[in-house]
């Protein structure tokens, strides 16, 4: 196919902006993996026990600075409305990276005796330090550029998110505002990185156990738009979870598409390209031990590699108190269920 490369050059900015284009941790799949606090500060203590949760992520393993991406979070109940939490982050995209942390508060109010009959709001805010880095030492010396120093330039700066949970006995629903604080990074021009990186995140889910009682199903969505640009994309999710005598076995597939999309050539041909991406997962729990396997896949007529994305997702709960009978029913978005196994 020939493709005239201003079009692909455009397909390539609107594939990968919702991913890597951002501010603080990239969008990617890692929720789906049980780690709905990575997205919602509301999320953190928000079940009665705490998860500790590592992730890594790799685009493309055959090219050279490939998208990259690990976190390392952990999240807690303290006494009966509080909670808080922790993330670590390593982000890395060719020439460009970004390390930071954040800490969160969480508030919870439940309006529920017990999570039986839960009825639950939470408040979180989460206050983060980024470092991002742009790599210049490698460029072509004679290729001239007045903007391009030839050295590892870095821009240090704090920014908070904040948002809202409400869990309603198999219903859940959150909203988050990322990025609150205008910031330049100093690293670009303005034109190409502006200081208003404002993203805006709703998701919800219900979770549906079976009368049989071995089989449980959760359809869910992500919607994020960008403030400045515009720019909109949507994640419709299904899970299903299987009981089993060692612990429990989980498997879904994700879906994100863009609203925005980009023009290129084909031949005499102009069309009109929208990002998807399908995102198949595959868990399990054992005892207080969770792993999980995430697989990316772009589809389009024009991408930069046909390779998929890889991420291995490994969890710990502690489990404390009366919650520890629970222990078999842990949902993706942090929620406890009563086991049905009577335990």
């Amino acid at each position: 196919m020939k493709i005239n490369k201003t079009y692909l050059s455009l397909v390539l900015i609107c594939s990968f902006f919702f991913a890597q284009a951002q501010d603080g941790i990239p969008t990617y799949s890692d929720y789906f993996s049980d780690n709905m606090y990575l997205l919602h500060p509301a999320m953190a203590g928000a079940a009665n026990y705490n998860k500790l949760r590592l992730s890594a992520r790799q685009q493309w393993f055959d090219q050279d600075e490939a998208p990259n991406l690990q976190t390392l979070s952990f999240n807690a109940r303290v006494g009966e409305r509080s909670g808080l939490g922790a993330i670590i982050f390593n982000d890395k995209n060719g020439y460009h990276s970004q390390v930071g942390g954040y800490i969160t508060y969480a508030h919870h109010i439940r309006f529920s005796r017990s999570n039986v009959d839960l009825n639950q709001v939470s408040f979180g805010l989460s206050a983060g330090l980024i470092q991002s880095r742009l790599d210049e030492t490698r460029f072509d010396p004679n290729d001239f550029d007045p903007v391009i120093a030839g050295i590892i330039q870095s821009s240090s700066y704090f920014n908070i998110d904040a948002g809202v949970s409400y869990n309603f006995l198999n219903f859940s629903a959150h909203l988050t505002a990322k990025n609150l604080i205008f910031q330049n990074r100093n690293l670009f021009t303005q034109d190409l990185e502006p200081n208003n990186q404002r993203t805006y995140l709703f998701s919800s889910a219900y979770y549906a156990p079976t009368a049989y009682g071995k089989w449980a199903f959760e359809p869910g969505f992500l919607f994020q738009w960008k403030e400045r640009t515009g720019e909109q994309a949507i994640d419709v999710n299904f899970k299903a979870y299987r009981e089993l005598e060692f612990g429990r076995v989980w498997g879904g597939l994700s879906y994100r598409r863009s609203f925005d999309g980009a023009e290129y050539l084909d031949g005499n041909e102009i069309k009109n390209q929208k990002l998807q991406y399908f995102t198949p997962v595959l868990g399990v729990n054992f005892n207080k031990f969770m792993f999980a396997y995430t697989y990316t896949y772009q589809s389009g007529s024009v991408r930069f590699e046909n390779g998929g994305f890889h991420q291995i997702t490994l969890g710990y709960n502690f489990l404390e108190g009366k919650i520890v009978r629970w222990s078999q029913d842990m949902r993706y978005n942090g929620m406890l269920r009563p086991n049905t196994k009577g335990r």
